[in-house]
């Protein structure tokens, strides 16, 4: 039994990382040198940016910190900040050793050094803030605020403005994989006894009209906050979840947009039907403030269920599918998978958690 959080958060932070790292998984290969060729190489590499530079210390900080903290809440206070450090930049040596085998993929002894910085400074925060008494108020808070034990559904909802950040076909719109499943199954199978298997669609996928969107915007903006009313009795304090979660969602679509199109279109996904999506979703998010939670719990189940419905009865925009090579190709190809694998992701883990939640006791009274 885990004493604490940091642990099982560390250990999915480190799959995460693993899965960035070695994206997309395919062409393997020997090359004929010696997988150890990057470590010898100048420093600086000829090509660099600044991108890279953050991005590779601030994806390792969180490593740093979860696994200092770990240490710290276990008793290994003077092990916890090297064993971090020495963990993140044993993870860092192994990955890059990996992707001298990816031919997509490009080994860095820079990006081993400040991937090692990174876990580093990671490790030194979560003991300044530990020496700080912070990260002892906020289990206060916690307490105070939510469930004794709401991690699970703290991670969810700390998790979907990250997964808006890979571009979605709608805003808010996350889950959508039927079309694609069909043809990864259909390439997988193509050629064998087993393409007899797959059903055939009768009709072609249509796609959706703008009260539709509207309808998915809405479901879409609504499912966190009710995720969030399921950890949480009192009104108020819903209330400030909720307008804390959808300025997330706003922001971090608005990201997403700039990063994919550039920033003069930040806020070209804000069209009608989605200025109506999410009047309509901040409406029911305001009626469903004095809903019980198990009640929230099954309404949310409903939204998550009548979202995937329509989003995954509509076919991916080509004009959308094309605009995201920019993400696949480019500089944030590192991020594709990851981002790609959380959007689709992100609403199954939410409807096996509530179930879960739904099979426990769960008082009604704070």
């Amino acid at each position: 039994m885990f004493k604490t959080s940091a642990w099982p958060l560390a250990m999915l932070y480190i799959a995460l990382i693993v899965f960035a790292s070695l994206f997309p998984f395919d062409g393997w290969r020997v090359q004929g040198i010696s997988p150890w060729v990057f470590v010898t190489a100048p420093l600086p590499p000829p090509y660099w940016t600044w991108f890279d530079v953050n991005t590779n210390i601030v994806g390792y900080v969180p490593l740093g910190f979860l696994l200092a903290l770990g240490g710290l809440r276990s008793g290994w206070r003077a092990w916890s900040i090297p064993a971090a450090f020495l963990s993140g930049a044993a993870l860092s040596l192994s990955m890059e050793f990996l992707q001298i085998y990816l031919p997509r993929r490009v080994p860095s002894n820079l990006d081993f050094v400040l991937n090692a910085a990174g876990a580093l400074m990671g490790a030194l925060l979560a003991a300044a803030l530990e020496r700080l008494g912070a990260l002892e108020r906020w289990s206060v808070f916690r307490q105070r605020w939510f469930d004794q034990q709401p991690h699970g559904g703290l991670v969810l909802i700390g998790l979907w403005p990250i997964a808006l950040l890979f571009p979605a076909t709608l805003p808010f719109s996350l889950g959508q994989v039927l079309e694609r499943l069909d043809k990864t199954l259909d390439e997988w199978l193509e050629g064998t006894p087993f393409m007899d298997w797959l059903p055939l669609r009768e009709e072609p996928l249509v796609p959706l009209m703008p009260s539709a969107e509207m309808l998915c915007v809405m479901l879409g903006l609504l499912a966190p906050c009710l995720l969030g009313y399921m950890l949480m009795v009192h009104r108020g304090r819903r209330a400030v979840l909720a307008i804390v979660v959808i300025a997330a969602g706003i922001a971090a679509t608005a990201l997403s947009s700039a990063m994919a199109y550039g920033p003069n279109h930040a806020w070209a996904w804000n069209t009608l039907p989605t200025q109506a999506g999410i009047v309509a979703a901040i409406l029911l998010a305001v009626c469903a403030l004095p809903v019980p939670r198990r009640w929230c719990a099954v309404l949310l189940i409903l939204v998550l269920m009548w979202q995937l419905n329509w989003l995954n009865q509509a076919p991916l925009n080509p004009y959308f599918a094309d605009t995201l090579q920019s993400w696949e190709q480019g500089r944030f190809m590192r991020f594709y998978g990851l981002g790609q694998w959380l959007g689709w992701a992100w609403p199954y883990a939410v409807l096996a958690y509530v179930a879960l939640r739904l099979t426990q006791r769960q008082p009604e009274t704070s």
